[in-house]
């Protein structure tokens, strides 16, 4: 028997013993698995498109320390989810990993949570692929005036690019691995050509303070990105919402568990190499982008268009300009390329045990051609679509999405690791190949509270709206749960006999695929 024929085995069993079929197709490696955690993170997104959030914040000091202070929060989540994930390899993880350390009441919240986070992952990104192309592109470099294009050009856009991707996820998990792969590849690319270009073509000498030079850019200073608080440190705390957005998703790694090989390895390392390697070169990137800056001043009133006044006023040569400019605008449709397939998968999972009424039995379909959950794709493409067009076509609608992308998702992964904590020793007993051992529970602890901060920052003004929500969500989820859905919802199965109780149901699953 070959390596890889053993390695199937054991990721098969593995998942038995968990209760559940291999249905979804399992080829993807330790590099697919961080592949597609790298490009939903994807450093050219969030780390050019939420520029402004940190700039118009505290200044360079938000750049140049607060990336690191963001992506150590980030790293200890990644970390603590890593764990967990190790243990417990299946799609849709979080909501498993809720449901088996705080029980299936908890397990169903976060699946909730998290799911409206990738709702607005999807979303925020092919928002954002759309205004990057017009600017970048068709602006940039075709010369069109930028005020011929209106709210009917973004909802017409962003349509075709969520159906193209959501066609791309159907079509099975290989085009899917085969595109996050290049993407990986071209994020690193990319992002050095940024670096490099506008080191060697800054119009001003390099000056290396700007990195730790703290200035209060809230308010008319920053073009408005902030409302005016008199508190540089609350303004330094409001610019890590930058960070936070851009390095998330990284669960994405845990949803393709079923897809992935030697899962309980390949999953921790995938999410945290992902982290690690974004934060990395993420800071080296928006570093690049403060010290070409011709003037600082000018660059906080630029606002959004900050990132696209330093590229213009680069002396790097008008190819790479192009170049750099398609290469940021493809980065970004595969980020949303990679967020629909750990929507899809987070919809598969939770609906498989039950978790949507009415919906749930069409929602854990897979294609048996293609052993993709084809309707939870397709039925994720058109909320993401939704979505976006609720937040309509204003400058605010991007961040608004992004900064609820960033809020529920690490609310979702904070969830599960707070209830590790508690279970650890106790009722969780088992853990996996990655185990961090006495720091666990440190670990954990300050990846709450790094996770919390980050939220916290995702729903201040002028984005209250996202607080708003989640409050509205929380309320309504205690309310549908203790009214409805505790009675009704089984759950994943969480005991021996509940395992033992499903084999049967495994074997005709399985064998029901392998006939078609």
């Amino acid at each position: 028997m070959s390596t890889h024929d053993h390695t199937h085995e054991e990721d098969v069993k593995v998942l038995h013993s968990m209760g559940y079929a291999q249905e979804l197709s399992r080829r993807m490696g330790g590099f697919q698995n961080f592949a597609i955690s790298f490009t939903i993170i994807c450093i050219l997104a969030g780390g050019i498109g939420a520029y402004t959030v940190a700039f118009s914040a505290a200044g360079g000091g938000s750049i140049g320390i607060g990336w690191i202070v963001g992506s150590i929060f980030a790293l200890l989540v990644a970390a603590a989810m890593g764990q967990i994930a190790s243990a417990y390899p299946t799609a849709g993880g979080l909501y498993h990993w809720g449901s088996i350390l705080g029980g299936k009441g908890w397990g169903w919240g976060t699946a909730w949570i998290n799911l409206i986070g990738l709702l607005f992952v999807v979303a925020s990104v092919n928002y954002g692929v759309y205004l990057l192309a017009r600017d970048l592109v068709f602006v940039g470099i075709f010369g069109a005036a930028p005020e011929s294009f209106t709210g009917t050009h973004l909802i017409i856009a962003v349509a075709l690019i969520t159906v193209s991707q959501a066609f791309l996820n159907f079509v099975g998990i290989r085009a899917t691995t085969i595109l996050t792969d290049f993407s990986g590849y071209l994020i690193f690319l990319v992002s050095i050509a940024i670096i490099v270009g506008l080191l060697a073509g800054s119009p001003v000498p390099l000056d290396f303070s700007r990195l730790v030079t703290f200035t209060n850019n809230t308010g008319d200073v920053g073009g408005g990105t902030w409302p005016a608080t008199s508190s540089l440190f609350f303004a330094f705390v409001l610019g890590l919402l930058h960070v936070c957005y851009t390095i998330t998703g990284f669960d994405a790694s845990a949803h393709t568990s079923e897809e992935t090989r030697d899962a309980q390895r390949a999953v921790p390392r995938g999410m945290l190499t992902a982290v690690f390697w974004s934060g990395l070169f993420g800071w080296f990137l928006v570093v690049a982008v403060l010290l070409a800056m011709p003037d600082m001043g000018e660059g906080a009133k630029r606002g959004w268009s900050v990132f696209f006044y330093v590229l213009e006023s680069s002396g790097m040569p008008a190819w790479l300009k192009t170049l750099i400019s398609i290469g940021i605008v493809v980065s970004n449709y595969l980020c949303a390329l990679a967020g629909m397939t750990s929507l899809s998968r987070m919809i598969f999972a939770f609906a498989r045990d039950g978790g949507i009424p009415v919906f749930s039995k069409y929602l854990r379909r897979v294609s048996p051609t293609y052993r993709t959950p084809g309707v939870a794709i397709w039925v994720g493409a058109i909320l993401c679509f939704l979505l976006g067009w609720v937040a309509g076509s204003d400058a605010n609608a991007y961040i608004v999405l992004a900064s609820g992308c960033a809020v529920f998702l690490y609310v979702s992964y904070i969830m599960p690791i707070g209830a590790g904590i508690l279970a650890e020793g106790k009722s969780w007993t088992k853990k996996g190949p990655f185990n961090l051992g006495g720091l666990s529970k440190p670990v954990a602890v300050l990846a709450v509270i790094g996770g919390g901060v980050l939220a916290f920052v995702g729903f201040q003004p002028p984005y209250q709206l996202v607080g708003q929500f989640l409050a509205v969500v929380i309320v309504l989820l205690v309310i549908i749960w203790f009214g409805y859905e505790r009675k009704r919802f089984p759950g994943p199965p969480l005991t021996e006999e509940a395992v033992k109780a499903r084999q049967s149901e495994i074997a005709r699953e399985e064998a029901a695929l392998a006939q078609s």
